[in-house]
């Protein structure tokens, strides 16, 4: 298959799941596009090993494409910029600390937590692995998909202050979560220095330059917008903006991650409200939804190439679906202890904080681009499997029930609009 097959093949697939997610579902675009994806990839794969020559076609595919190339130096730049366009930076100022606690303490202990349940779990059921593998498993499950939460929130009627809390630290543990990922990345395959004081530095060095680093780009990019009335020119902008300051980024040895984060939220503030005409904010804003909506999709049909190329040996089912729960009941922990050191605090702010935050942390693109770089050792498989099992349940599961969910427990103030 060569590449043009391959993308017009890709496409294809988007427009018949959004014909059949718009006509039959009706979830939000994005989930119900990107659930449709990962239904598809799983049937390919579980048909994979009854049709001739499937599995030696898709190791084929995978060995001509670098993934982690693609998705580390690639995909992740516009997947993080799409998200962090949406996120309002007056209402996130109200809520910067939950979300700022969230977001770095909060990851910190998911990665923890799911690392280290996935190592006892995989040691029960005989598949050794190393710790430091698990923990990588940690820190990519981490993060939250903003625009998925926000595609689900919207619709369901809650409180201003609670969206943004939500989508806030989805947006920010986004970057963490890669850059604790990039840390750990760099310690398991002996690149960087386990030292607290080297990691101190190192963190201290990305994230400051980072944030000063996407600031300026950010603004850089605004004056250029405010220049013109074009939108396919100012969407070219935001392009750049994008994949250029990514690479320059890593170019510079800061977080490029952090780095478009930021700078997508200044386009997303600042360019939306005074550097565009209301014509060009519609068509930017559209053009990054659907861009997101493609990525993922392409993400997912990479996710099925490696289901279709798995090795039914050195794979198990069974680990990959346990990883759930363990998901699960590390996530309610992550966002349940820092409630708890907050005490009253937190309870004022919200009711029912604690199971809406878990609940509501739907998993996407992100957590699958990573688990595409995840470096060669045992079990890699099966924690690739298993990144795609907790995203399965979080856009088929979490996602359709967590409006009358958030209604069940009395937060939602009425129901969603034709409910």
């Amino acid at each position: 298959m060569s590449v043009l097959e391959l993308i017009g093949a890709l496409l294809t697939a988007v427009a018949v799941l959004g014909y059949f997610n718009h006509r039959v579902l009706r979830l939000p675009d994005t989930i119900g596009i990107t659930a449709m994806g990962l239904l598809v990839s799983l049937v390919l794969a579980l048909a994979g090993p009854v049709i001739p020559g499937a599995s030696r076609w898709a190791s084929a595919m995978v060995d001509r494409f670098d993934f982690p190339q693609l998705v580390l130096h690639g995909f992740l730049s516009v997947l993080l910029f799409a998200g962090s366009l949406h996120v309002n930076i007056g209402e996130l100022a109200r809520q910067k600390w939950p979300v700022l606690v969230l977001s770095t303490v909060g990851v910190v202990l998911s990665t923890a937590l799911v690392g280290g349940g996935a190592w006892a779990l995989l040691q029960l059921l005989g598949l050794p692995v190393r710790l430091d593998y698990c923990l990588l498993f940690g820190a990519l499950i981490s993060p939250t998909d903003p625009i998925a939460v926000l595609g689900v929130l919207k619709t369901a009627g809650v409180p201003k202050a609670l969206e943004m809390e939500i989508a806030g630290e989805s947006l920010f543990n986004d970057g963490t979560g890669v850059v604790a990922f990039l840390v750990l990345l760099g310690i398991a395959t002996g690149e960087t220095d386990p030292s607290f004081a080297s990691i101190s530095v190192l963190l201290l060095r990305e994230i400051g330059a980072a944030l000063v680093l996407g600031l300026l780009l950010g603004y850089v990019a605004f004056f250029l917008l405010k220049g013109v009335d074009s939108y396919p020119v100012e969407i070219i902008i935001t392009l750049a903006l994008a994949t250029a300051g990514y690479a320059l980024a890593e170019r510079l040895y800061v977080s490029a991650p952090l780095t478009v984060v930021v700078a997508g939220l200044v386009i997303g503030n600042h360019g939306a409200r005074s550097a565009m005409s209301e014509r060009t904010h519609e068509h930017l804003f559209s053009f990054w939804d659907l861009v997101d909506e493609v990525l993922n999709l392409v993400l997912f049909g990479m996710v099925g190439l490696q289901l279709l190329a798995l090795d039914a040996d050195n794979v198990s089912w069974l680990a990959a679906g346990l990883l759930v729960p363990v998901v699960l009941l590390s996530r309610f922990l992550s966002v349940g202890l820092p409630a708890v050191a907050l005490g009253p605090w937190f309870k004022r702010r919200q009711a029912h904080g604690v199971k809406v935050l878990t609940w509501g942390g739907l998993r996407g693109g992100i957590s699958i681009a990573l688990a595409l770089s995840l470096p060669n050792f045992t079990a890699r498989d099966t924690l690739i499997l298993g990144t795609y099992a907790v995203v399965l349940f979080s856009l088929l599961v979490q996602a359709p029930t967590l409006a009358s969910y958030l209604r069940r427990l009395g937060v939602c103030a009425e129901p969603p609009p034709g409910s």
